[in-house]
């Protein structure tokens, strides 16, 4: 099983930094291989914990090295809840990439464990027949401190249904559970890497 590793995750920042500088992106040292995988920009502001910057990935397997690099850009500057990263807020950025596996259909909207599976629901709004669906990552509902019942029901608004949530509805949800392996790396940890491997000076790799 391919795991996240810290070569996939200098890879999206190795993709950022040549975006900005307009270059491309050196080779990446992991294999190709086939996964659903997802890329998280965080930013570092004033010492405190970092604040979600982009998350974007897909639940389909696609060729890794393809998907890191089209996911580092779109993450970090097309996830329409954030504005675009600018070249200035690398320094304080950590990148966390996820590769998921193992999906399984939960036999109901309960059967997940929380800080292990990562979720998957379908369902069918009432108010307009519409199909909604949306996933979490299996940190999410950990990381927020959540129970099950309320990272569901958290789900059904990101999925965009704004009604009122009630039992019979959640036991029409379809849920798929995954799990991934993350990897999590700075931008400080990302430019000693560099410096290390490639003799660069960190200043060179914003530009200057």
């Amino acid at each position: 099983m391919v795991s996240a590793n810290r070569e996939m995750a200098v890879y999206c920042f190795d993709t950022l930094v040549a975006h900005y500088n307009s270059e491309e992106a050196p080779p990446p040292a992991f294999d190709e291989g086939q996964h659903p995988l997802f890329v998280t920009w965080k930013k570092m502001v004033n010492g405190g914990e970092p604040c979600l910057r982009g998350c974007i990935g897909t639940l389909e397997a696609q060729c890794l090295i393809n998907g890191f690099r089209d996911y580092a850009l779109t993450s970090a500057l097309k996830d329409r809840r954030f504005p675009p990263i600018q070249p200035k807020e690398l320094p304080s950025l950590e990148c966390t990439v996820s590769v998921l596996t193992d999906y399984e259909t939960a036999n109901n909207y309960l059967d997940w464990e929380i800080g292990k599976h990562g979720l998957i629901i379908e369902f069918i709004d009432p108010n307009n027949n519409i199909r909604r669906s949306a996933t979490y990552l299996p940190e999410v509902a950990a990381h927020e401190g959540w129970t099950k019942v309320e990272a569901i029901d958290s789900l059904m608004r990101k999925a965009g249904y704004s009604g009122h949530i009630f039992e019979s509805l959640r036991n029409s949800i379809q849920l798929t559970r995954y799990q991934s392996t993350i990897f999590t790396m700075t931008y400080s940890d990302y430019a000693l890497y560099v410096e290390a491997t490639r003799g660069a000076a960190p200043a060179s790799i914003i530009g200057g």
